[in-house]
């Protein structure tokens, strides 16, 4: 936080962006812990860390709006994802990892922390792309498939280009131990068209989550819905079974005059459309 004061104090005024790396490390930096072989508490651990997203982009952007209160400057998290040690028999060199569904909360999670900071996060990019950490693609010689995380950044597609919508959560708390997070984040737009697009993770391994939201000015006759979640928390896709984790229908909610009420399976990214 000392060099972004020095840095927005001295060059605010020639800088278009500022930026900030944070990797989700659910062990230490030596050993890192495993993409696929972790229990409850590694996956708690993993939800926690990732929430320290909130509270970086957040003090960032206090720091920041001293110095640029128009928010001109830009806050450019180009370096984010889970980072595990490298999956045995690979080279370390190459940062080889699975994706489980762990990583599509991970996803989700900071996919909406980077929406509802859309004011100030003019850009964020997940570290790589195919085969290195958080990959959306993962390739063996000819074959091809795609993370659990790549279909959260598609099922996310629907707020791009949309207006922010802002969301008031009063989520339940998933604990352990002595530490506790909330259970339930999430993002909201509206589209060009009118559609109102909600974005919900429920962090907790194994329990729902009813959230009850408000719609407030809004009349709305139709919702849809659609959800990523497995059976098992150490799911991943495979070569031999490359679809193990894909999007799905959803349609656990009711639509009640002005309260849309949803039932949030454990361990789920879900995205509804309000029309």
């Amino acid at each position: 936080y000392h060099w972004t004061e020095v840095m927005m104090r001295e060059a605010g005024r020639m800088m278009d962006g500022l930026s900030l790396h944070y990797y989700t490390v659910p062990g230490t930096w030596q050993s890192k812990g495993s993409a696929t072989d972790f229990n409850e508490h590694d996956w708690f651990t993993t939800m926690k860390k990732t929430l320290h997203m909130e509270e970086l982009i957040t003090k960032h952007s206090t720091i920041m709006d001293k110095y640029d209160p128009d928010k001109r400057v830009g806050l450019i998290v180009d370096e984010w994802g889970t980072w595990y040690d490298v999956e045995p028999g690979t080279n370390p060199g190459f940062l080889y990892q699975q994706n489980t569904l762990r990583d599509a909360l991970v996803a989700g999670i900071n996919l909406n922390i980077f929406n509802n900071h859309a004011d100030r996060v003019h850009m964020a990019n997940i570290a790589q792309t195919i085969n290195v950490l958080q990959a959306v693609i993962l390739t063996e010689g000819d074959k091809m498939l795609l993370t659990p995380t790549y279909h959260v950044f598609e099922m996310y597609k629907v707020h791009q280009d949309a207006t922010l919508l802002p969301i008031d959560l009063d989520s339940a708390k998933y604990s352990d131990g002595d530490s506790s997070i909330p259970q339930v984040n999430a993002s909201a737009s509206k589209n060009s068209d009118g559609v109102i697009h909600i974005s919900l993770c429920n962090a907790h391994h194994e329990d729902s989550a009813t959230i009850a939201i408000e719609l407030r000015g809004v009349k709305s006759n139709k919702v849809s819905g659609r959800i990523l979640t497995s059976e098992n928390m150490r799911d991943h896709n495979t070569f031999l079974e490359p679809a193990k984790i894909q999007p799905s229908s959803f349609s656990d909610f009711k639509l009640d005059q002005k309260e849309l009420s949803v039932n949030l399976p454990p361990k789920s990214v879900v995205v509804l459309a309000i029309e």
